[in-house]
């Protein structure tokens, strides 16, 4: 079987895009989708994406899967690269509203600026234990500034979930945490039922904080976006910094805000269409 792609990335947290309109399950299976994603095999990337049909409503569907296969509920780099796609699929030359976009997270609203960033409303965070999940904490409870004991080594962390786990904590210098060595032990701690997206955040000042990510199912990755706004909404729960911050990536900078009106998460950032090609 061929399949056509497109392969966009977002600050260099890359994916292979695949046109899925012709039916709600994805035309590949997470075994292929690993051996797309493989960086000396196959094409290269962080996941899969999938444009689907619409459900309930939204014009499109999302689904990804990662580079080891899992599939995880929502990517927030991902749906820019995916809301940059649609536009190409459907030869809008244009700025486009917005586009509902159903995903196992629930519905996320893209919308491309006249710039060429995507601004996207994210939905509210979502930070009792049970919404995270964690059994770090009872389950009516929020995850702030708890102990954790990992890798020798009390860290304090904030959970949050932006659709997907995330566990934040806060470091002195992000560039001296041994991602490839930590990262794995808090993705698969028994803390974590369904494992967890991992952010280390240095406060630069209240409106910049600089973040490393392990990526569940993705390992070390050069961008995070729903660990960007969960991150400064721990900031902001842990009175470090603003409700609006650049968020300094590896791969490149994100804004982020925590509307104060709203109570929602709102990410601007860009996706860029690579290339285009057959496997």
């Amino acid at each position: 079987m061929t399949i056509e792609f497109t392969k966009y990335h977002g600050l260099g947290n890359d994916f292979i895009l695949i046109d899925n309109r012709c039916a709600l399950t994805p035309l590949i299976t997470p075994e292929i989708a690993i051996r797309m994603c493989d960086r000396h095999f196959g094409i290269g990337a962080d996941g899969v994406i999938f444009a689907l049909p619409g459900q309930k409503g939204t014009d499109y569907s999302m689904r990804i899967f990662n580079s080891d296969g899992s599939e995880p509920e929502m990517c927030g780099n991902g749906i820019r690269c995916l809301a940059a796609f649609l536009t190409e699929l459907e030869g809008i030359s244009r700025s486009k509203d917005y586009y509902l976009i159903h995903t196992l997270a629930g519905v996320i609203r893209p919308q491309l600026t006249d710039d060429g960033q995507v601004r996207v409303d994210m939905g509210s965070p979502r930070l009792l234990a049970q919404e995270v999940p964690t059994t770090l904490a009872p389950g009516e409870s929020k995850v702030i500034n708890l102990p954790l004991e990992i890798g020798n080594q009390t860290w304090h962390i904030t959970c949050v979930s932006m659709g997907n786990p995330h566990c934040i904590t806060f470091v002195e210098d992000v560039a001296s945490i041994p991602l490839e060595i930590i990262g794995p032990q808090f993705e698969h701690h028994p803390v974590f039922p369904q494992r967890t997206n991992t952010e280390f955040i240095q406060v630069v000042n209240p409106s910049h904080l600089k973040m490393r990510v392990w990526e569940r199912g993705a390992g070390i990755t050069l961008a995070c976006g729903t660990g960007a706004c969960a991150s400064l909404v721990a900031g902001v729960l842990n009175n470090l910094c603003d409700r609006m911050a650049i968020i300094e990536l590896p791969g490149g900078n994100l804004e982020i805000e925590w509307a104060e009106t709203d109570q929602r998460i709102y990410m601007t950032g860009p996706a860029e269409r690579v290339f285009t090609g057959k496997m």
